[in-house]
């Protein structure tokens, strides 16, 4: 995999460089709630503009339906991008059309430009190899070199993605380069002990992760939603928590082999419980009682994990050599229900080993608690790539990279 320090020896002066970024932000209404993946991207298009390149950013966000939709539109991206380079950011309506063109040919050295969301053209996400190929051959006619930065996005087989490095001389960015080099610290040549924490909604979303680090991890921490699965599978009362009743013989199947391979499965042992889901707008008052975790009160629904349980995990990380975590310990949106995850998050801080948080809902909740990013030893831009890495599965991103 050829890197952008790479492309910056041979020089990139004059030359139109499309970097596929990942600017998928959060958005409440035109405004950003999260600007963490844009200024993950800022160094590898400030170096290329500096050294006199001519920048197409390219991004999707959200799931527009392959047709325009302002509530998706990348213009609020490209401004704080601007105000995060310190110069001016050209911005196109459209991905190919004429606005694009237009934009693109209007660019002198060491200026930047973005393009309109990807996904509003149906090409990108197509599983049609022809349909997506032939949006790949109108994206490259933008430029002369590829620079693959958008990690969230390698697992995905989009055109702009998979399909346009086909087609232009291509180089991972720094972004992916560091990405890649945190994940091969959590596959190969692992320090131990070797942590894991995992949260989040669904066990189902985790499945092959836990199969592939059940070969790795010495320890595996259970939070979040899918915690009520495992509880379940061990035989307790989970009331009206969350639960995917299909996955309780993976799990138990799951526990069975962690015992055998000598791997330590950590479950909660109290949690913080409320009659029903809470207002997360309003933040209203949601009643919360702590119950011990094999005693949960039918009809009451469980949303954080409980003060021993956050206890009984920093101590099974505070000698843990590496740590990776992603999903949440709670609906931490919600003040009555963040101690479990700002719990999760203050154990990587004070941990002496290297720490990785996952990204997705895991890099919003260090942020939205107000946690220092430098504390922790790298914070990923890809949740769903990050595990899929994880899983040992080839990212079609990162094999197009690949000379």
């Amino acid at each position: 995999m050829k890197t952008i320090d790479e492309l910056l020896a041979e020089g990139v002066a004059g030359k139109r460089v499309f970097v596929r970024a990942d600017l998928n932000v959060p958005l409440d209404g035109t405004t950003i709630t999260d600007d963490g993946r844009i200024r993950a991207v800022v160094p590898t298009i400030a170096k290329l503009a500096e050294a006199g390149a001519r920048v197409v950013v390219a991004s999707h966000l959200g799931r527009p339906k392959g047709a325009p939709d302002p509530a998706f539109s990348l213009a609020p991206a490209a401004t704080r991008l601007g105000e995060l380079l310190g110069a001016d950011v050209a911005f196109a309506t459209d991905t190919v059309g004429e606005s694009a063109t237009a934009t693109v040919a209007g660019l002198a050295d060491g200026q930047v430009a973005v393009v309109e969301n990807l996904r509003f053209n149906p090409g990108e996400t197509s599983k049609d190899d022809a349909e997506r190929g032939a949006f790949a051959d109108r994206l490259a006619e933008l430029a002369d070199v590829y620079v693959g930065d958008g990690f969230g996005a390698v697992h995905r087989k989009h055109a702009s993605v998979y399909d346009l490095p086909a087609r232009l001389p291509h180089y991972a960015g720094y972004l992916i380069a560091t990405e890649v080099g945190v994940l091969k610290k959590l596959t190969t040549d692992v320090e131990r002990p070797y942590a894991v924490v995992l949260g989040g909604a669904k066990v189902s979303d985790k499945l092959g992760v836990i199969d592939h680090l059940l070969e790795r991890a010495d320890r595996i921490l259970i939070g979040g939603g899918m915690a009520y699965t495992f509880l379940k599978a061990q035989g307790h009362e989970v009331g009206s928590s969350l639960l995917q009743e299909d996955q309780i013989p993976a799990v138990q199947e799951y526990l069975r082999r962690a015992e055998e391979k000598g791997v330590e499965f950590v479950l909660p042992v109290d949690v913080v419980v409320a009659p029903s889901f809470p207002d997360l707008k309003t933040k209203a008052p949601a009643h919360p009682t702590t119950v011990a975790a094999d005693a949960m009160p039918a009809g009451q629904m469980g949303l954080d994990n409980g003060p021993e349980t956050n206890k009984l995990y920093a101590s099974k990380l505070a000698d843990a050599a590496t740590v990776f975590w992603n999903g949440p310990m709670g609906v931490f949106e919600h003040p009555d229900f963040a101690d479990g995850t700002r719990a999760v998050a203050q154990a990587l801080v004070d941990s002496p080993g290297f720490s990785v948080v996952g990204g997705g809902d895991s890099a919003a909740a260090v942020r939205i608690l107000g946690f220092d990013e430098k504390a922790f030893g790298h914070i990923s831009t890809g949740g769903g790539a990050s595990l899929e890495y994880l899983e040992g599965k080839t990212l079609p991103g990162l094999a197009a990279l690949e000379d």
